[in-house]
């Protein structure tokens, strides 16, 4: 069977790999679509994510739908040929942050191609993976399997929209319009947000963003546009970059909340800390997520609007195109690798 192999920075190859056995408590599946995320372009383009580098092959991917093939010894689940979503992560159950209910930050977790460990944990994007049976997540009925890919991404962004509290009825200011952006957007919507307001250097990003339910979508570098915010309720910056977060602090009135959900660069990074005490602001992180895909997979049955997210569809033999497309925030949101030619009816 065929995957899709990092073996370096720069290096991206289509391999041929083993067909996998699942062992006791595991399932295979067959993979169907497999979204191109951001740290899968950063282990391409720089050979790791921030303090995660390579150190050996890895089958990347971590955003995978298809259907089930067969279980393990002990293992049970949805029936074979059912269409399922993976949740990418094992949390390890024991820590002390499994124990108080926030397993999304677990200190000892298996994240779906990930080298944050090693040997590293192995991806998605391939014909057929094993995966722990508990993992496996029916989609539900009508729900199109190409739509079903956005479940990951969506449930990032539902965490943190949720880590921002309530937005019933608040204008959220978001700050970056790449794929995660988008889904702020939507997910603040679905959250009863009165008004979204993005901002993005790219005009094409900020027509995703529209796509997504954005009321204001607008130019990060002109801050003098008519519909510029003079103040937002809750802010969730989506960026990565310093710039953004500094945008959210200014912007968000006192006492207000703003989310670091865009991973920045390793290191220090300079933002207006004085405004987090002076206006007592909450400042707050936002990583992964956990319970979120199930609702996310409810919320992506009950919304077609998603399908405009899905910027393009891949074959796995042109992965390379696939990454360069991904990577190209001017033409792309979500560009998904198709498995179709190579997975198991």
């Amino acid at each position: 069977m065929l995957g899709c192999v990092i073996h370096g920075q720069d290096d991206l190859r289509v391999d041929e790999l083993p067909v996998p056995s699942p062992g006791p408590g595991e399932a295979l599946v067959g993979v169907r679509y497999g979204g191109v995320c951001g740290s899968d372009l950063h282990y391409w383009r720089h050979g790791g994510v921030g303090d995660f580098r390579l150190r050996e092959p890895m089958v990347l991917g971590h955003e995978v739908v298809g259907t089930v093939v067969r279980y393990g010894d002990g293992a049970s689940g949805p029936a074979p040929g059912t269409p399922v979503a993976v949740h990418p992560a094992t949390p390890c159950g024991v820590c002390p942050e499994c124990s108080d209910g926030r397993r999304n930050v677990c200190r000892d977790t298996r994240y779906l191609g990930s080298a944050a460990r090693t040997p590293h944990v192995q991806g998605g994007f391939a014909a057929q993976v094993v995966v722990p049976a508990e993992q496996l997540r029916t989609i539900p009925a009508g729900l199109p399997l190409r739509r079903a890919a956005l479940a990951e991404p969506l449930s990032v962004a539902l965490h943190a929209v949720r880590r921002a509290g309530d937005v019933t009825g608040k204008h959220v200011l978001v700050t970056g319009a790449g794929p995660i952006g988008c889904l702020v957007v939507a997910a603040a919507k679905a959250a009863g947000a009165a008004r979204v307001t993005v901002t993005d250097l790219l005009p094409r990003a900020l027509e995703y963003a529209v796509a997504a339910g954005a009321d204001d979508a607008l130019r990060a570098d002109d801050p003098s546009a008519p519909a510029w915010p003079s103040e937002v309720d809750t802010a969730i910056e989506a960026s990565g970059v310093a710039a953004g977060l500094d945008t959210c602090l200014r912007l968000v009135r006192r006492g207000g909340v703003v989310v670091q959900l865009g991973m920045l660069p390793p290191g220090q990074s300079p933002f207006a800390g004085n405004l987090v005490v002076s206006r007592e602001i909450e400042l707050r992180g936002a990583f992964r997520f956990d319970a979120e895909f199930d609702d996310a997979l409810t919320l992506l049955a009950r919304e077609p609007r998603f399908d405009n997210l899905v910027s393009a569809v891949v074959p796995l033999g042109e992965a390379e195109s696939a990454f360069t497309l991904a990577a190209d925030r001017a033409e792309s949101c979500k560009v998904l690798l198709d498995f179709g030619e190579t997975a198991p009816v």
